[in-house]
């Protein structure tokens, strides 16, 4: 039986006591595409040696050494390393790259390779995307009864739909706020497995698709929160609950245009057979690889590589 200096260590370490030997870990899992853009627009931009600009990178790399400082020992980074996917295939107005500025583009490739460098997991996505990834990695990590929690790390509610009670949560590291399956009905008015259907009445301007002409989000949660999914609402608006104001228009618009709202929950629908590890012990932090202290050089950026060894 470990002593309880011991346990204490451990629980700092993201690990918390099942049984005698066994000790069950938290799993971190990382929006690195989210990441670049915040800190592209929040900190100072900056050239390596050779002239590439990577302050954005060297914000990222921070952040996550901060989350591995603060106990974080198993996590996984996404990114978006080609930004069109297979949605784009299947709605011509998907989003896609255009409009991106070059010099926060450069940096998706060069922030893969930091965060390997680093000894991250990085998932760096061309046919799927990063949300994909996430998604696929918080499904099969909690599938491992060594894995107490979940975490991802990310304040997107495409994500949200992963959310599973209290075990796979969303983290939200700018505003420090954890969301379990009853926050993301608090914050959304819908349950984890409506959200595509949410995504699908009321679009998303960040993916490019529109939605259903007049569903908002009130009457969106409304629905949805009382018939789950959009199979379950009654074609007869008649039928519908008295507390969704304007049934007759709604039902009219979303019948006659559910092919269009199918379209738009396939695309708002992560997917979970994106490959991403075999065993969750891949995700485990062991620090950086050789080749990182001369990284941290090239960008200016010693005081990273000292933290890691500490």
């Amino acid at each position: 039986m470990l002593n309880s200096r011991c346990q204490d260590a451990c629980r700092r370490q993201g690990y918390s006591r099942q049984g005698d030997n066994e000790w069950n870990m938290n799993v971190h899992l990382i929006d690195g595409t989210y990441e670049l853009f915040r800190h592209f627009f929040a900190v100072p931009s900056g050239a390596d040696a050779e002239g590439n600009e990577i302050g954005a990178v060297r914000g990222v790399l921070m952040s996550v050494l901060s989350l591995i400082e603060g106990g974080a020992t198993h996590l996984g980074v996404a990114t978006d390393h080609v930004v069109e996917s297979f949605r784009n295939d299947l709605y011509a107005g998907y989003k896609t790259s255009a409009g991106i500025p070059p010099e926060l583009h450069s940096q998706f490739p060069i922030l893969e390779a930091a965060l390997e460098s680093m000894g991250v997991v990085v998932w760096a996505m061309v046919e799927f995307e990063a949300d994909d990834a996430l998604a696929a990695a918080a499904a099969k990590a909690s599938q491992d009864p060594r894995v107490e929690q979940v975490l991802v790390c990310t304040p997107d509610k495409d994500l949200a739909q992963c959310v599973t009670g209290s075990r796979v949560v969303q983290f939200d590291r700018r505003r420090n706020i954890v969301r379990d399956a009853a926050g993301v009905e608090e914050k959304w008015g819908v349950r984890p497995e409506s959200i595509p259907d949410f995504l699908a009445l009321v679009g998303d301007t960040s993916d490019g698709y529109p939605g259903l002409t007049g569903w908002g989000e009130k009457s969106a949660a409304l629905a949805l929160a009382r018939y789950l999914k959009l199979e379950g609402i009654p074609r007869d608006w008649r039928q519908w609950d008295p507390a969704i104001r304007g049934a007759k228009r709604l039902a009219g618009v979303l019948f006659d245009c559910w092919d269009e709202a199918m379209l738009y929950r396939t695309l708002a629908t992560l997917r979970l057979d994106v490959p991403v590890f075999g065993d969750v012990d891949e995700l485990r932090w062991r620090g950086p690889r050789a080749d990182f202290e001369a990284l941290c050089r090239r960008m200016d950026a010693e005081a990273l590589y000292r933290r890691t060894q500490r």
